[in-house]
């Protein structure tokens, strides 16, 4: 009697364990597990119930990792009681190369029809929570052995560049807009310089505008910079090469931009705001100590008044800006930003974008207004 209960035990419990290996099946698939680095790499899961006596619910998650990016694309689900089916894509880029394990996290939930209706026996408002037995589900990594990138890359996919220059004639410090876009599909397009620092122009940025479209395929991104380039003379603008790799072709291209030139026109003197130069410019001979001395004795006169007043504490020179009166004086928003801009003070920099985009983009801007911040901020 012992061993017939005693095999009875050890039969029930077998029969538990193949039950719930055999409640569901799954597949975890990865389109290339020899990537090149930053790869786009389309992972598909799929769980589906087989055993259709109990509920089945899952809770299911990629491991997030530094050594890739993951992103959900595509899922469709079909949460019929006991028949519960669900699949999943997602869009993945390997970040380093060599050996990469993508690891999961999955819990089967069992419960039965009882419980469901319990959970959903109160209002609409008040749902009951939902009794379920669950088990973690132990799932092996997708190992990808990932292939470095060709020396200098800087774009990895199947892109194409365009660019729109909206003239190539310009007064001088006008700002010169120039649209570029980078549209493909593959590892999201971000080129942080576009135009190297060291060349002698001015360059104008604003952050990139990226837009994705996804499909079942992938994203399709569309990278947008808007730049805008000054220069109080004619300058070229040499060319842009943007290093690129297409891993599916195995292939390094190029993107360019050919050089540009454009023809600056000198500004007129009489179109000047101020034509007498504030502070003047060192005279020939020794007739700038005139001027000198003058100062002194101003200062000096000025620094005995003070004294001589009883109870003052402390002097203050109250000095104009040569850059306030000259602002005060402008009529209009081109005159204000062609000052500004050939002051070449960073502290300007919010207000020439205000004016940049009231000139360029018909936005609204309160004159006055943007003086006052400038008188600010000298």
């Amino acid at each position: 009697m012992k061993h017939s209960l005693g095999k009875l035990v050890l039969f029930v419990s077998l029969f538990f364990l193949v039950a719930q290996a055999e409640d569901f099946s799954y597949d975890f698939h990865v389109n290339n597990q020899n990537p090149y680095e930053k790869e786009a790499l389309l992972l598909s899961i799929d769980l589906n119930q087989t055993n259709t006596a109990v509920v089945l619910f899952f809770h299911f998650r990629i491991r997030p990792s530094s050594d890739y990016t993951v992103e959900q694309i595509a899922s469709s689900q079909d949460n019929t009681l006991h028949h519960t089916h669900i699949h999943t894509l997602y869009l993945l880029h390997p970040l380093r190369s060599g050996d990469i394990n993508i690891s999961f996290d999955l819990v089967k939930r069992v419960t039965d029809d009882a419980k469901v209706a319990y959970s959903f026996s109160g209002d609409r408002d008040d749902f009951k929570k939902l009794e379920t037995t669950d088990s973690k589900v132990e799932i092996a990594p997708i190992v990808l052995h990932v292939k470095p990138l060709p020396k200098n890359t800087q774009l990895v996919g199947d892109f194409h560049l365009s660019y729109h220059i909206k003239t190539h004639k310009a007064d001088a410090y006008e700002p010169i807009p120039m649209d570029v876009t980078i549209e493909g599909k593959g590892y999201p397009p971000f080129i942080e310089e576009l135009i190297p620092k060291e060349l002698n122009i001015t360059v104008f940025t604003q952050k990139p505008i990226i837009q994705k479209n996804v499909d079942h395929t992938g994203i399709t991104y569309k990278t947008t910079y808007t730049l805008a380039l000054s220069n109080d003379k004619n300058f070229d603008l040499p060319p842009i090469r943007l290093h690129a790799f297409d891993p599916h072709k195995e292939k390094s291209y190029e993107l360019v931009i050919p050089k540009q030139h454009f023809d600056i026109k000198k500004a007129d003197v009489n179109a000047l705001v101020d034509k007498e130069d504030n502070p003047k410019p060192l005279q020939s001979g020794y007739s700038w100590l005139t001027t000198l001395f003058g100062y002194l004795a101003a200062f000096a006169a000025g620094y005995l008044t003070a004294v001589s007043v009883k109870g003052r504490r402390s002097m203050k020179q109250v000095e104009t800006h040569p850059l306030k009166e000259k602002i005060e004086a402008c009529k209009d928003e081109k005159t204000l930003l062609q000052l500004l801009m050939a002051a070449d003070n960073r502290h300007f920099t919010s207000s020439i974008e205000k004016l940049e985009k009231h000139l360029y983009e018909n936005g609204k801007i309160n004159l006055k207004k943007v003086k006052q911040e400038v008188l600010e901020r000298i």
